[in-house]
């Protein structure tokens, strides 16, 4: 058990202090612990997000309190590799047109234009906003994101929804409202940032589901780590406001206060729970899945961090894609 420095997630806000949030007091969750799932129940949230509701969402990182220091409970669990092959197309060799970028609009059109989209929850009483990315799945409906966008504070968001291929306002492809969230154990026990990974099982919309429709991406556990990848999100706060998505790619390196794993990018607000891939194919837009955007440090603000897809992380999509 390690203390260290537990920061914002996802955020770069001004100045020198790192921006912090308070864990709950509830105590870590045991290794092997089942996955929490909130039953979101049966109401259309999809109906309050018009699209002045989303203009108007706040990135999450904004309503956050900074705080004091708190601690990180437990290394990542590791256990069998598992790579789940995207839906959406076939990964091919072309190489990068583009590699690596520090942050810029996607523009090069593929799988991933549909798959990832913008995430709009109530938090503390406030319209608030995530990004997330839809993967293979069992039950073709499930959307992976940070923990810290389905639960924060010892609360669930409510009025959960995703919006794929999010383009200001408006929603090409439809809302889809969550009827489950969930997240690791040690999210849920203590807010872990090693465990920063969270899902939501989407409703069928018009009588079809999630991934039939926009596809789904390819996602893996257990991986190598320094390898090159792909981030998306959509980051709101300046210089970014929130309408188009935004990339980064690079060499991933290991983070320096979590268990987690870091590349440049300049990514801000509201990008939290965007994906990260590994074998990112520009020409087709399809990848594998391997971390999510949840924090940066306001010191060196120049770089995000993602959860180490680990067996907790695995425990999250297996019970997601069976419910």
């Amino acid at each position: 058990m390690k203390r260290m420095w537990r920061t914002a997630v996802a955020v770069a806000a001004s100045g020198l202090a790192v921006a912090m949030f308070a864990s709950p007091t509830a105590a870590a969750a045991p290794t092997g612990a089942s996955v929490a799932v909130h039953q979101v129940g049966t109401g259309d949230a999809a109906a309050k997000w018009t699209p002045e509701a989303m203009r108007d969402a706040i990135p999450l990182d904004r309503l956050l309190p900074r705080a004091d220091a708190s601690k990180l409970t437990q290394d990542v669990r590791r256990g069998a590799p598992q790579v789940v092959q995207p839906t959406s197309s076939l990964l091919n060799a072309l190489l990068p047109q583009v590699f690596p970028e520090g942050g810029g609009e996607w523009t090069g059109g593929g799988a991933v234009e549909s798959t990832a989209g913008r995430v709009f929850f109530t938090y503390g009483g406030r319209q608030a906003s995530c990004s997330g990315n839809a993967v293979t799945s069992g039950n073709k409906s499930v959307v992976m994101t940070a923990g810290h966008c389905v639960k924060l504070d010892g609360a669930w968001h409510t009025d959960w929804v995703f919006v794929p291929a999010y383009d200001n306002g408006n929603a090409p492809f439809g809302t889809w409202s969550a009827r489950a969230t969930m997240a690791t154990p040690q999210w849920v026990a203590s807010e872990d940032i090693n465990y920063d990974v969270g899902a939501a099982v989407v409703s069928p919309l018009n009588g079809q589901s999630l991934t039939d429709v926009v596809g789904g991406q390819g996602i893996a556990f257990n991986q190598e780590r320094g390898q090159d990848m792909y981030a998306f999100g959509w980051p709101a706060a300046d210089p970014y406001d929130g309408t188009a998505m935004i990339y980064c790619s690079g060499t991933t390196f290991d983070a320096f206060i979590s268990d987690g794993i870091g590349m440049t990018c300049d990514m801000t607000g509201g990008a939290s729970g965007g994906p990260w891939f590994l074998s990112f194919d520009e020409g087709t837009g399809a990848g594998i899945q391997n971390s999510v955007n949840s924090y940066k440090i306001n010191l060196i603000s120049i770089w995000m961090f993602g959860p180490y897809f680990g067996s907790d992380a695995q425990g999250v999509y297996n019970t997601a894609q069976a419910a």
